[in-house]
């Protein structure tokens, strides 16, 4: 299941796909590449809007219905969430396949850093934008969203206060269309800062942003709209919005269809999806190679499986040296060969860096700390008091039980939680694996803390140090999503220089450096990188395996070519 982290200072980034470069689609009687892939290549069957069909519905399979349709709400960063935001509301920078960021000229005119010193930025929105109510985007709608996601009102239940904290004010310009936004405190990777938009009336008071649209979006501005939410069934639908003032979209509409992990194969099959994440699964990828009228295309992702551990009070983990242990006795190698050596023709990749993935400027592999060695994390424990009595250790009367929270249904979960219990047992620590409902995942137990340790995937972006800024600072007075409560002061004040060094390599450098800590600590341990390999039906067009242009996906130029 995955979570999507913050891009620049936004929530789940939402840009335009652009279409930049292609790779031929994996072979079906081939492997998937695996450490090999080459970083920056999309693989989607691009075509010309002259031979992409106009109308018809385009079937995508999600794995829950958004719990919040407000993005910056803490329970509304789910990736199916956003995956569905992103077609209705505006998404003012576009990604790029090869991790650049640029403005969406459907919303911004122009995007610019007007001052370094202080730092300073100037927005001219697109004067045909506006709300689904009428209204126009302005200023005021910029202004609204910064004074409620600047941390300074702990009524608003925010995901993120990356970057809005750094804002010392947002003004008008010349005109209504025109914002100024100028910064107390510099913020280096502000290219995503207010995208996805939201409406000022969203911000209004904390009531309305934190469940005001639980249920569904009030007011949208994208090239869809909703057309039906069915709880009962599980379906969302979106429909072509006809005051869309950008390019005609040449589907007539997107069905969002909720499936069981265990069922994207047979959906597919029987025609009710159009494509399916084969992820981690090898049981999707067989199916893939052989359902008639599938193509599996590959591009290298950013997208990474983890497990997380939880240093609360309330945590048999809350010492970082026993996290560390725990780490030591996890052979990330063996699980990712155990979930992908049967897919693909070269190695999996094993990350070993929270912040940069492999192949990307600015990876190096920090693990060592945390590096795969029985013994040594048996003498650690050992050392920390927890002897071995039988097949458990103990401490002062207390059995190292540790609770390992997963989703249901999920195959891959439900494997990697039995390998890392079969592993930690072997340095005497019992892994109580408990599966709940794939619905109440986050809200009820990742989002509030109730987990000793958890596996699900983080997705990273073309902003990657602010992106997971609020995943690894410590915050005592909000989560954001550092779902374990692990951090230090070192940690935060290393992302504060980092997220405002403007100097690229110095950026980089102390995003390491904090890194460096972060494996200390405990935090997370990266287990492996997803290969991006996906199933889709050989007549879609511009639509597949995306690289990093899925914020948003294309949902425009998406379509059929027969």
């Amino acid at each position: 299941m995955s979570r999507r982290t913050k891009v620049g200072a936004a929530a789940l980034v939402a840009v335009a796909l652009t279409l930049t470069a292609c790779g031929g689609p994996a072979k079906n009687d081939t492997g998937l590449k695996g450490a090999d892939q080459a970083v920056g290549k999309a693989d989607i069957n691009p075509q010309d809007a002259s031979k992409v069909k106009d109308g018809g519905n385009f079937n995508w399979p999600i794995t829950v219905m958004a719990d919040n349709w407000n993005n910056w709400q803490l329970d509304g960063t789910v990736g199916d969430g956003a995956d569905m935001q992103r077609a209705v509301m505006p998404n003012l920078f576009q990604q790029t396949a090869d991790a650049k960021i640029e403005p969406n000229k459907d919303y911004l005119e122009e995007a610019k850093l007007a001052s370094t010193d202080p730092q300073v930025l100037e927005f001219k929105i697109n004067p045909k934008a506006k709300w689904s109510d009428g209204k126009p985007i302005t200023w005021q709608d910029f202004e609204s969203m910064w004074k409620a996601l600047n941390g300074t009102n702990k009524a608003y239940e925010v995901s993120t206060t990356t970057g809005y904290e750094d804002i010392e004010k947002v003004e008008k310009g010349a005109t209504d269309l025109d914002v100024k936004v100028t910064f107390k405190k510099k913020f280096a990777e502000w290219e995503g800062i207010f995208s996805p938009l939201y409406p000022k009336s969203m911000f209004d008071s904390p009531e309305e942003f934190n469940k005001g649209w639980v249920d569904a979006p009030k007011v949208t501005a994208g090239p869809f709209k909703i057309g039906s939410i069915d709880r009962t069934a599980k379906i969302v639908t979106v429909v072509r919005d006809s005051n869309w003032w950008g390019d005609k979209p040449k589907l007539d509409s997107i069905t969002f269809r909720q499936v069981d992990r265990t069922a994207t194969a047979d959906a597919f099959a029987n025609g009710q999806i159009d494509w399916y994440d084969i992820g981690s699964s090898i049981d999707n990828f067989q199916r893939a190679k052989t359902t008639p009228g599938a193509v599996i295309r590959q591009a290298a992702t950013a997208d990474y499986t983890h497990l997380t551990f939880n240093g609360a009070d309330t945590s048999i983990l809350k010492d970082p040296k026993v996290r560390v242990a725990l780490m030591k006795g996890i052979d990330t190698k063996a699980i990712a060969t155990a979930l992908l050596g049967q897919m693909l023709k070269g190695a999996p990749q094993v990350v070993g860096n929270h912040y940069f993935l492999i192949g990307t400027e600015g990876y190096q592999d920090n693990s060592a700390v945390a590096a795969f060695d029985k013994e040594a994390a048996k003498k650690q424990l050992d050392d920390l008091g927890w002897k071995l009595e039988g097949d458990v250790r103990k401490k002062d009367g207390k059995d190292l039980v540790v609770r390992l929270v997963i989703p249901t249904p999920n195959p891959v979960s439900d494997q990697i939680s039995k390998l890392t219990q079969s592993q930690l047992k072997e340095i005497g620590v019992k892994i109580d694996i408990q599966a709940v409902p794939v619905a109440d995942f986050f809200k009820q137990y990742i989002n509030v803390g109730n987990f000793d340790m958890t596996a699900f995937r983080w997705t990273s972006s073309a902003t990657p140090i602010s992106d997971s800024k609020g995943i690894y600072y410590l915050d005592p007075a909000s989560t954001n999503q550092n779902y374990g409560h692990i951090g230090s002061e070192e940690v935060n004040k290393l992302l504060d220089q980092a997220n405002g060094e403007l100097d690229k390599t110095k950026r980089i450098a102390l995003a390491n450096e904090a890194d460096k800590k972060i494996w200390e600590l405990g935090a997370q341990l990266p287990l492996y990188q997803a290969p991006g390999a996906v199933c889709v039906r050989n007549n879609v067009a511009n639509f597949g395996a995306v690289a990093y242009a899925n914020r948003p996906y294309d949902y425009i130029h998406m379509g059929f070519t027969s």
